[in-house]
């Protein structure tokens, strides 16, 4: 089921770019990441699960095949925030930044994105799909050189890069508040 999902017509600057994401209940901004970026992150109203991931490098096991398709993940968080909390921090390695909402009731998301995406500059968005841990637990070595034990997997993932979901598509909202000026310069 398609739901609607729209944002506020982001505000880009030099240094940074601002979104606010409306969620209905129900509605999903798929597992994506922000590579290279630095993100603020506020949930403003409602109630949404977040589910995010940091790569983990990690060496193939001798006894298995090389598996390029999915690499492993360490889960971050997986549960529901309600407004009002803290701010979440997403850096280019660390604090969750490949990550998924779900809108448990509609929500609103603000998310300031430093620097901004830039294709030219390798700073595309790219689409995952999660498979858990014991799913490919054979083809990947733990930080130790051993594979984890079951109860440690529980905090891993593999993940799969995978093309743009149709369901990620988002309805823009013009922004018609007061002009965002840097430098004389005016991006509205």
């Amino acid at each position: 089921m398609n739901l609607p999902r729209s944002y506020l017509s982001n505000i880009r600057l030099l240094a940074m770019q601002l979104y606010i994401f409306f969620l209905p209940a129900g509605g999903v901004i798929p597992l994506h990441n922000h590579p290279g970026m630095t993100v603020f992150s506020k949930l403003l109203l409602g109630e949404v699960h977040i589910k995010s991931y940091d790569l983990v490098d990690c060496q193939q096991a001798s006894s298995s095949k090389p598996v390029q398709a999915v690499r492993l993940a360490r889960l971050v968080a997986d549960k529901v925030y309600e407004a009002p909390c803290d701010t979440s921090v997403l850096y280019p390695t660390t604090g969750g930044n490949i990550h998924q909402f779900k809108a448990v009731t509609p929500c609103a998301i603000l998310d300031v994105l430093g620097p901004p995406y830039s294709r030219e500059d390798g700073r595309d968005c790219s689409y995952y799909r999660d498979f858990p841990y014991q799913d490919f637990s054979r083809n990947c070595e733990g930080e130790e050189g051993t594979l984890m034990a079951e109860e440690e997997g529980r905090e891993y993932g593999w993940l799969e890069e995978v093309e743009m979901p149709e369901e990620s598509q988002m309805d823009g909202i013009e922004y018609l508040g007061p002009q965002v000026v840097e430098n004389g310069t005016c991006f509205c």
